[in-house]
């Protein structure tokens, strides 16, 4: 049931920033200054929460591996 709704939740924030209604349905209208684009963050917060959730990590994509930890050292007097 829990995994249910987190899918619904995600689902509803991809929809909502999809924006299938051309901007018709808004939580918070986007001309109001400064606030007006926090329902599309809260959306986007939402839909990595979730995706988290289900195991995929979309902050840390472009992490680097720290198991790699390989450094390429340039030595200047080999020119």
């Amino acid at each position: 049931m829990k995994k249910l709704a987190i899918f619904c939740l995600g689902l509803f924030a991809a929809i909502y920033l999809f924006n299938p209604g051309a901007g018709i349905i808004e939580l918070i209208p986007d001309n109001i200054p400064f606030i007006g684009n926090l329902d599309e963050a809260a959306a986007v917060a939402l839909l990595l929460m979730c995706l988290k959730y289900f195991g995929i990590d979309l902050p840390n994509i472009f992490q680097r591996d720290a198991s790699a930890g390989k450094t390429i050292e340039i030595d200047p007097s080999d020119r």
